[in-house]
């Protein structure tokens, strides 16, 4: 994107609908074309580099920051991976969660680099798609987003809502690298990792999937790991290391078993973490190449 490109500022409060949902259709197109997708997995090859984000849920000022760092125009060989932009961060005067705002330019982000920018599903994606309740901060933020949507859009509030979920449905589920890393919003949580179905990467996604207890949604929503189901996890999906977000971190990352590093991006202390496709990483060397956010201009 560049400072003339009339998206940059889609943030500005007169979007036309239509404007919007022609936007979200192209984003869709665009997720599904992407030429390292398989299924619901996106497969990265052993050449180039990546840089990896935690949870931005509306924070401007880090995506700013990102964008900044990946430089994509300047490197042609390099990935994004971006997830859970929605929930979170400014608010109209009512109240209502602006988050969408972030989302749409990502889109168009995705859109300029259709097979370098890769968004995977997090558990408030699943949450918008079945509209089922979600918190954040002592708020439903379905209502939130719906209400701001409203006062926004006014009468065609229905064909922006749909064009919204129809994305996010659209997302990968996960990103698997040929070093064996493999980036995820989460993991199915210990008491469920038997009932997870690991062909939800390989078989055409539906609805039902992102419904409780069913697999997408498993793999959203799992928190506090154990070492057992990381291993058992890693041997199912033939990886060595997992690079998670959806669990808050304070300090913006967490080693957090033999094989697990959580990153946030969400807040003034978030990182991102850069890796090259070609090498193998072990767990302290991946957490070494953290770089906070804060300290990019």
């Amino acid at each position: 994107m560049t400072a003339s490109d009339p998206m940059i500022s889609i943030g500005v409060r007169k979007l036309m609908p239509e404007v919007v949902t022609d936007l979200m259709g192209k984003g869709i197109k665009a997720n599904y074309a992407d030429r390292f997708r398989d299924v619901n997995l996106v497969r990265l090859p052993a050449c180039g580099d990546l840089v990896i984000t935690g949870d931005i849920h509306g924070h401007r000022r880090n995506f700013e920051r990102i964008l900044a760092f990946a430089e994509l125009d300047n490197r042609p060989d390099r990935h994004v991976i971006f997830q859970e932009i929605i929930h979170g961060g400014p608010e109209d005067e009512q109240g209502g969660c602006l988050s969408f705002e972030l989302l749409f330019e990502l889109v168009r982000y995705k859109l300029d680099f259709p097979d370098r920018v890769h968004i995977i599903m997090g558990n408030h994606d699943t949450a918008y798609i079945n509209q089922s309740e979600v918190m954040k901060g002592g708020k439903e933020m379905n209502i939130s987003m719906r209400s701001a949507l409203s006062r926004r859009f006014g009468p065609d509030l229905q064909a922006v809502d749909l064009a919204i979920r129809q994305f996010l449905f659209s997302q990968p589920l996960a990103v698997r690298c040929e070093n064996r890393l493999w980036i995820s919003h989460s993991l199915p949580s210990d008491r469920y990792v038997p009932k997870f179905d690991d062909g939800i990467f390989h078989r055409e996604l539906k609805i039902s999937d992102v419904v409780k207890p069913n697999s997408a949604y498993l793999l959203t929503w799992g928190r506090k790991h154990s070492q057992k189901t990381l291993t058992e996890m890693a041997r199912r999906l033939d990886v060595e290391l997992f690079i998670l977000g959806h669990q808050p971190q304070e300090q913006g990352w967490l080693k957090a078993g033999e094989n697990l590093l959580i990153l946030a991006s969400d807040h003034n202390h978030g990182v991102l973490l850069p890796v090259d496709l070609a090498d193998s990483y072990s767990l302290e060397q991946l957490a070494g190449r953290i770089v906070p956010l804060a300290s990019i201009a």
